[in-house]
């Protein structure tokens, strides 16, 4: 452990007294919401930092990386990890396959995409995480890494989240994943990339997920007021952010509209598969979510849903220091295990 790694982790170890007087004093509350108290102190501290959209996406990528590396928990030990590459539609894609310790025989699966606004992230990011799920759900992870803007902009991780999710169907046996019982999720870019892929599968009409798990996910790129203005503020993902992710990701603001981009503007979204949708209370994204899975419930699709009040965005790689992410990550598992099973 690094020396500034073990600095961050005793510091979050105060009790919560200690840490919200470090942070300004007073419990940041929000539309109701406390924040927890060491989301709070890590909010103070990032914003001394200079924010992302100062950055080079390449910067972005590298300095987000470092960041998250501190705050994240350890891999589930026992769980096996193989290192792979999924066909995509650009070239190969990386990816890793988790399989829970002593597992025999074919095990429900869920292909994941991890969160980054389609400009940042990779297989670490959520590396931890699907540990997590494979390990707590007993099921085959597949985590894939796909293609990342401005260097490949819309609609380049669509079509590579979908092809690999086709692939991972197309291919159950070696993955040691049962046909059919195939989920998709993702955290942020990833639940948006999760419910396009749920989406495209009854347009195009290949085969459903079994489950779609959609945390904090991005369902409309141009979502005005609420949340992405009470939160526009809030640590690690602001309203500033997302607007620099989207000049990124897409060609033209005009694309925003597209149900490809904005999954919440499918005006039928009735057949589509059983989905856990969970958001973050302190979170520009969080009424987007709420508001997704409200309309899968009234298109008379099922829905487990699930607002982790006091969290942030991202909450998903904040294991390592937030008790209450941790706890809420092997929630997270839990429901997908039973989803799946």
């Amino acid at each position: 452990m690094s020396l500034q790694k073990f600095i961050v982790r005793t510091l979050l170890k105060l009790p919560d007294g200690i840490l919200v007087k470090m942070s300004g004093g007073k419990p940041l509350a929000i539309d109701g919401r406390i924040l927890d108290a060491r989301a709070q102190l890590l909010a103070v501290q990032g914003a001394r930092q200079p924010s992302i959209t100062t950055l080079d996406p390449a910067t972005a990528r590298s300095a987000t990386s470092e960041g998250l590396s501190l705050l994240d928990g350890a891999p589930r030990s026992g769980v096996e990890v193989q290192p792979l590459h999924v066909p995509g539609p650009g070239g190969p894609l990386d990816a890793r396959l988790y399989l829970p310790a002593g597992s025999t025989g074919p095990l429900p699966g869920l292909v994941f995409f991890h969160f980054g606004g389609c400009v940042i992230g990779d297989l670490d990011t959520c590396h931890t995480f699907c540990s997590m799920i494979s390990d707590i759900a007993g099921i085959a992870i597949l985590n894939v890494a796909y293609r990342l803007a401005p260097e490949h902009k819309y609609p380049a991780q669509v079509h590579d989240a979908v092809a690999a999710y086709q692939w991972a169907q197309a291919n159950a046996e070696d993955l040691r994943m049962i046909p059919g019982r195939i989920g998709v999720g993702g955290d942020s870019a990833g639940g948006y990339l999760s419910a396009v892929v749920a989406q495209e599968a009854k347009r195009q009409g290949f085969a459903a997920p079994a489950v779609q798990l959609l945390i904090y996910p991005v369902t409309d790129w141009g979502w005005k007021g609420g949340s992405m203005e009470s939160c526009a503020d809030v640590y690690p993902l602001t309203a500033e952010i997302m607007e620099w992710f989207g000049a990124h990701y897409l060609n033209a603001p005009s694309e925003a509209d597209d149900v490809r981009v904005s999954p919440m503007k499918e005006p039928d979204l009735s057949g589509l598969a059983p989905a856990i949708v969970v958001t973050a209370g302190f979170d520009p994204l969080r009424d987007q979510g709420k508001a997704y899975a409200d309309k899968l419930k009234a298109a008379g699709v099922s829905v487990t849903y699930a607002c982790e009040d006091s969290l942030p965005h991202a909450f998903t790689a904040m294991t390592g220091v937030i008790p209450a992410a941790n706890a809420a990550c092997e929630k997270i598992a839990r429901d997908v295990g039973a989803a799946l099973r």
